[in-house]
């Protein structure tokens, strides 16, 4: 259903950094990154869909969005809590501890947190 995400960056390089380090927890690396430095990618498997994290294309400041947020599926609980700690180690800030929602259904195994630019990321791991 999705082709991309972008989320935009103002320090690209300390992004970079944050996105590299969270999501190699849960397995995905990076694609590419461009020549100009304006944008980095992160896919989980080839064909699938790719985020994008750069500088917005008008060049004004890049802001968090107000109800935006993108999550992550995680492989176990394990990898959730790892990328929660990872997030912090590298500048985000808590918005949800790792931990059970049954509220959300059973098995559902979550945690939240900001980028150290403001953006609201999701880590889940689900059981089947």
């Amino acid at each position: 259903m999705l082709s991309h995400v972008n989320i935009g960056a103002n320090d690209l390089p300390r992004m970079i950094e944050f996105y590299d380090a969270v999501l190699g927890c849960l397995g995905i690396g990076r694609s590419h990154r461009d020549d100009d430095s304006v944008y980095a990618g992160w896919r989980a498997a080839v064909g699938g869909p790719v985020l994008y994290v750069g500088r917005p294309f008008d060049g004004a400041a890049a802001t968090a969005g107000n109800g935006g947020m993108v999550a992550f599926l995680a492989p176990d609980q394990r990898a959730v809590d790892a990328a929660y700690r990872m997030a912090l180690e590298r500048g985000g800030s808590p918005e949800g501890p790792p931990g059970p929602r049954p509220h959300y259904k059973p098995g559902y195994y979550g945690a939240y947190f900001r980028d150290p630019e403001g953006n609201k990321l999701h880590v889940v791991h689900m059981e089947a």
